[in-house]
């Protein structure tokens, strides 16, 4: 299951199940249908408000929350915690209840409950909130700055372009910018090669990201 299917990283991350033998079925949860046509595939096409109204669609052996917005784009720091946070926490409590076993958290760089950051701050008590649900086999990915295709975003630009420079002359390694089909890639293994238990890939460790970890 996967939720925030839309964006970047999810959209590549639904490619990559479907192709994926290992996945049997891919089920997303979207606002509004994003147009992919698979055999394997079921998109429910829901209300966020009102999960409790398609709890019992929320059944399966893993489940990836890769939904995020910004400050910009959700036009408040009200709606931004909203999806950022109570939604993917509702989405766990349920998966948990319904007994999911395993959860992949797309997260941040820098993401801490005591950070001054609201955007830092909000990933971090979610990260700390969903880690008390006790999934069998709890992964939480820590990218920094993500290449997009065709981006819209002009400071992400900007920012790409700096640490591209910064990268090629041998600064900042470990922060250069990671194509999202990359970090899907990465997302879809984890379940696989990492046993129960809770683990933290950090923005450093992503690239290099391999089994028996």
């Amino acid at each position: 299951m996967i939720i925030g299917a839309t964006g970047a990283t999810g959209k590549d991350l639904v490619n990559i199940l479907l192709e994926d033998p290992a996945y049997t079925k891919v089920i997303s949860f979207v606002r509004r249908p994003a147009g992919v046509v698979h055999p394997k595939l079921t998109e429910h096409v829901i209300d966020f408000n009102k999960l409790d109204e398609v709890a019992g669609y929320i059944q399966g052996d893993v489940w990836f929350s890769c939904l995020g917005t910004t400050l910009k784009a959700a036009g408040s720091k009200e709606q931004q915690w909203r999806i950022d946070y109570e939604i993917p926490l509702t989405f766990a409590h349920i998966a948990r209840r319904n007994g999911v076993p395993r959860m992949v958290l797309l997260s941040s760089y820098g993401a801490s409950s005591a950070s001054n950051v609201l955007y830092l701050k909000i990933k971090g008590q979610l990260e700390e909130q969903i880690a008390s649900l006790t999934f069998d086999q709890y992964i939480i990915f820590r990218p920094g700055q993500l290449l997009r295709e065709n981006t819209d975003r002009s400071m992400e630009r900007v920012a790409t372009a700096m640490l591209g420079f910064l990268n090629g002359i041998g600064l900042f390694r470990k922060y250069r910018p990671l194509p999202t089909a990359i970090l899907a890639g990465k997302l879809a293994k984890a379940p696989k090669m990492l046993a129960n238990g809770v683990h933290v890939v950090e923005l450093d460790e992503i690239f290099g990201f391999q089994a028996g970890r």
